[in-house]
C-alpha cells in the first residue's frame, strides 16, 4: 500500500510540473516565461533612466536655452524617441547624434527623424551612452536620473572643449552649479526645470 502511495504522488508531481510548463496554458508558470520574452524590453532603463519621453514644448525650451544654431552638433545620451535631436535638425539646422541601448528606441528615433526630413542630418548609433565619443558636440542633452549624470558627467567634460553646452531635464549635475536655470509650468501644470552648463575644460568626476 506504501508503494502504492508513493508511485501516485510521483504521478501527481509529474503531472503538476508538465502543467507548469507547458507553454499557452493559463496561469501557467509557462505562460509567464512566453509573456516575459515577448514584453517590449529597454534594456537602456536599469541602466541610466525609464524610458519617459520628453514633452515636446520642454524639448524646445532646452534647445533654446543652449542656443542652439545651425553650425551645431548636437548629442543626446539616451535618446528615447530621438524628438530632441530630430527637433533641433528640423527646426535649426543642426547636425545631431541620437544615441541608446534600446533598439526599439532608435528604431523610433530613425523613423521620426524619415518623417521630419531630416535623416541626412541626423545619426544614429545603438550603444552604451557611457562609451559614447561626445568631442565633436557642441550641445549635449539628457533626461537622465541624478546618479546617472554624475555617470555621465566625468565623460562630458573629458571631452567636450571648453564652450560646449550640456542642457539636463528634471536632473541636475550634482554639485556642479548650472550656469542657467529654467523651471516654468507645462500644459498640464506641472512644473519643469531645465538645467544648463557650460563646460570649461574641468574634468568633474
Amino acid at each position: 500500500m506504501l508503494t502504492d502511495m508513493m508511485r501516485l504522488a510521483a504521478g501527481l508531481s509529474l503531472f503538476a510540473s508538465l502543467l507548469s510548463f507547458a507553454p499557452g496554458t493559463s496561469g501557467t508558470l509557462g505562460t509567464l516565461g512566453t509573456q516575459a520574452s515577448q514584453a517590449p524590453k529597454r534594456p537602456d532603463a536599469p541602466q541610466l533612466a525609464p524610458y519617459v519621453p520628453t514633452p515636446q514644448e520642454v524639448v524646445d525650451r532646452m534647445l533654446a536655452l543652449a542656443k542652439v544654431q545651425k553650425n551645431d552638433f548636437v548629442v543626446d545620451l539616451g535618446c528615447g524617441d530621438g524628438r530632441i535631436v530630430v527637433t533641433a535638425a528640423k527646426t535649426y539646422g543642426a547636425r545631431g547624434l541620437v544615441v541608446d541601448l534600446d533598439p526599439v528606441g532608435t528604431d523610433e528615433a530613425n523613423a521620426n527623424a524619415k518623417a521630419a526630413g531630416v535623416t541626412h542630418l541626423v545619426e544614429f548609433k545603438l550603444q552604451d551612452a557611457l562609451k559614447t565619443d561626445v568631442s565633436n558636440a557642441t550641445v549635449v542633452t539628457t533626461y537622465l536620473l541624478s546618479q546617472s549624470n554624475l555617470k555621465v558627467r566625468p565623460l562630458i567634460t573629458k571631452q567636450l572643449k571648453p564652450g560646449s553646452r550640456i542642457v539636463t531635464h528634471s536632473f541636475s549635475m550634482g554639485d556642479w552649479a548650472p550656469t542657467k536655470t529654467e523651471t516654468f509650468p507645462d500644459a498640464t501644470g506641472r512644473q519643469r526645470t531645465i538645467y544648463l552648463y557650460l563646460a570649461d575644460g574641468k574634468v568633474r568626476q
